[in-house]
């Protein structure tokens, strides 16, 4: 017998549909996509600026690169979820997703994983030879090089995990200008360099879930003084990289300039922090904050070169 809250037919198969496609963005990692399509835009951006060219009379170009790096991303990530699917479980922040409920099965990850792989490769190719090599190098990286290589092995996982996310702006330059430039390696200096205090700030709050599951995360393995001293060094090694891309003008090297020097000094704060992991927090937002502001603003600035 109803109690008159049960849900009719169509109100709970639109539930379920809302249920699996929140499933589905998390197996593809749906924020990691998105972040990485900034960079990948970003450099698509500025080689088009700096070549001369306009993207509106090539809007395949921008169609083929920024959907192939779209599902290349998409891909690797649920490869890497089909790769941890034996630890994922023991760590609280992934308990959710679903590989770990069930929601979908090992099977199914690899065939979705295998098949926007394929066609990420196919519409990068379609871009540039030198795109879609370079998305190769992207995947290899992430899934080989870290997920399952370093990840389990080595402390300085962050540090190789760092060559995969630094290659999206290579992708988006190498489908305009397939032999890059002195700009495109400043992005990518950028991206690797920005990655290790990023992700060091989730591994501090997560450090008891990675040790649980057997992860040499730098927290685990050298301890949270260790941990703050290495953030330190890597946001002060991005303070000459804006420099390289001085065409941008002016304006935006003072931006940078002022975002490097709010990291600095929030990073400078943790060796006297109360808290750590609250301070833990506030480099991570910062991170995520200087990341999209420092891309947007390369977009913006590359108007008026």
């Amino acid at each position: 017998m109803s109690n008159g809250r049960s849900l009719s037919a169509p109100q709970s198969a639109k539930a379920e549909s809302a249920t699996f496609l929140r499933d589905f963005l998390a197996l593809i990692k749906i924020g990691i996509v998105n972040s990485n399509l900034i960079t990948v835009f970003t450099g698509l951006w500025l080689a088009f600026q700096f070549s001369g060219r306009h993207f509106l009379q090539e809007l395949d170009l921008l169609v083929f690169t920024m959907l192939g790096s779209a599902l290349i991303i998409a891909g690797s990530a649920a490869m890497n979820n089909y790769i941890d699917q034996d630890i994922d479980p023991v760590m609280a922040s992934k308990k959710a997703r679903p590989t770990v409920t069930g929601r979908f099965k090992p099977g199914t990850v690899l065939a979705i994983s295998l098949s926007f792989i394929v066609a990420g490769e196919v519409l990068l190719f379609s871009a540039s030879t030198a795109a879609g090599l370079w998305g190769i190098a992207g995947i290899l990286a992430y899934v080989v090089l870290y997920s399952m290589w370093s990840k389990r092995r080595h402390v300085s996982n962050t540090v190789v995990g760092s060559i995969s996310g630094a290659i999206p702006p290579l992708i988006g330059w190498a489908a305009v200008e397939p032999s890059l430039g002195f700009g495109a390696l400043a992005l990518f200096l950028i991206m690797f360099i920005w990655q290790p205090p990023h992700f060091y700030a989730l591994a501090m709050k997560r450090t008891e879930e990675y040790r649980a599951a057997g992860i040499p995360m730098l927290p685990v393995i050298k301890g949270f003084a260790r941990t703050k001293k290495s953030m330190l060094l890597w946001v002060v090694l991005l303070f000459p990289l804006p420099f390289l891309l001085a065409d941008l003008g002016t304006g935006f090297l003072v931006l940078a300039t002022v975002l490097n020097i709010g990291w600095f000094l929030l990073a400078i704060r943790g060796f006297r922090a109360e808290n750590d992991l609250k301070w833990a927090m506030q480099m991570f937002v910062y991170s995520l904050n200087y990341m999209t502001i420092l891309f947007v603003s390369m977009i913006i600035f590359a108007l008026f070169v």
